[in-house]
């Protein structure tokens, strides 16, 4: 970029057709707030200034990005407008020189190299403004992009503005937005409502520096799956489909194999290591991270701390949640393991029980290297089962009872 850049990422609404009581951009997509992708994403585009516009619910938007790097809070507290929203916006951005990305809070598809693309349109031809556009076979719902004889962006209509005409065009206007700030808010000032729902659009903004003869810029630059936001609990699950898929093409192509990705769930913040095999029906949600050449599943389910070393296996109907298992460690059938650090080349029996919670607190087990664990085994924490233990089938194993004895 030659020029400083800031985002302002409306995130203020609340959205009625979700039927929620949470702020919509707090909605998770596998497994992270729909408002963090597009943090996310202005970042990898080198963007460090950003303005999240809070309003519904801000405590709860601020709880959940507060500390975060480079990203500050202005409070919308009356929603008129994606025009308003940017107007609220003009003493965070009083000592800034430069140019404004906006973007919505709750369009988690945006891709870094799209915004790198707008960004490096937009300064290097000098525009007052540049949009995003994308092509959809479908532009139902969308702003049309309005072009003359020559390509030369001349404005959006909405659709429910649009000709017979004008509603054939299928380059639509997904809300991804580069303004010259300066130019930004002299254009703002003369937004008036004069609409339906009496409010600021943004899209004004733009008309003004049209008619004014700034120039005015429109690249197709966005996939179609990129401009889908989420408006309703069907767009929430769509995104979450999409997401999926490039969640597990990145793992592929990674060197991990997926053997049933549609009947397959990973979070987008699971790490797993080359030539591991997850097997049909399995769900990874959170802060996984899974070693080289390790299987897991069928009907596995792996939860929020979990760790596997290299060449584990997690088999059937087996559940772990914030446990560590060393290299070669097997835990091959219905079992469950809670809070535990299980080490190396340990046997988990078929039914064994990691009894974590007394009904007041959560405590942890250890168990040690080369361990024989047998079937429907139930240790009761907190234990610290030694190396090399053996524990016989059916074994209720607490601490002091000596359950646990040495091999041999």
């Amino acid at each position: 970029m030659t020029r400083s850049t800031a985002a302002i990422i409306l995130a203020a609404g609340k959205s009625t057709r979700m039927v929620t009581d949470l702020p919509k951009v707090l909605h998770e997509v596998c497994g992270r707030p729909m408002l963090a992708y597009v943090l996310d994403a202005c970042r990898g585009a080198g963007i460090k200034r950003l303005i999240v516009v809070v309003g519904y619910r801000k405590e709860d938007v601020i709880a959940a990005f507060q500390g975060e790097p480079g990203v500050s809070f202005v409070d919308q507290a009356e929603q008129k407008g994606t025009g308003h929203a940017v107007m609220v916006c003009r003493d965070a951005l009083a000592d800034f020189e430069g140019d404004v990305v906006v973007i919505a809070g709750d369009m988690p598809l945006v891709r870094s190299e799209t915004l790198e693309l707008l960004l490096d349109t937009h300064q290097s031809r000098t525009s007052a403004v540049t949009l995003a556009t994308a092509v959809l076979p479908d532009p139902t719902g969308y702003g049309r992009i309005i072009r003359d004889k020559y390509g030369n962006l001349e404005g959006i209509v909405e659709e429910s503005d649009c000709t017979p005409a004008q509603r054939e065009i299928r380059e639509v206007n997904p809300s991804y937005y580069c303004f010259d700030k300066r130019l930004l808010f002299e254009a703002l000032d003369q937004v008036r409502p004069d609409n339906v729902k009496g409010e600021y659009y943004l899209t004004d903004a733009l008309h003004i520096l049209v008619g004014r003869g700034h120039r005015a810029l429109a690249i197709t630059a966005v996939p179609p799956e990129d401009a889908m936001g989420i408006n309703s609990r069907e767009h929430l699950a769509e995104v979450g489909r999409v997401m999926q898929n490039r969640i597990q093409r990145r793992l592929m192509a990674s060197g991990v194999t997926i053997v049933d990705p549609p009947n397959t769930w990973i979070d987008v913040r699971a790490e797993i290591g080359r030539d591991t095999v997850i097997h049909p029906f399995s769900y990874i949600h959170g802060r996984v991270r899974i070693g080289r050449r390790c299987s897991v599943g069928p009907f596995a389910y792996l939860r929020d701390g979990t760790v596997l070393a290299d060449d584990v296996v997690v088999g059937v109907f087996t559940e772990l949640k914030n446990s560590t298992l060393g290299s070669g460690t097997r835990a091959r059938h219905l079992s469950y393991i809670g809070d535990a650090e299980i080490g190396e080349r340990v046997n988990i029996g078929a039914g064994t029980l990691f009894a974590n919670f007394d009904g007041q607190r959560i405590h942890r087990a250890t168990v040690g290297s080369d361990t024989y664990v047998g079937q429907g085994a139930i240790i009761v924490a907190p234990i610290e089962v030694s190396a090399s233990a053996q524990i016989g089938h059916g074994t209720v194993v607490k601490k002091g009872h000596g359950e646990a004895r040495e091999k041999g």
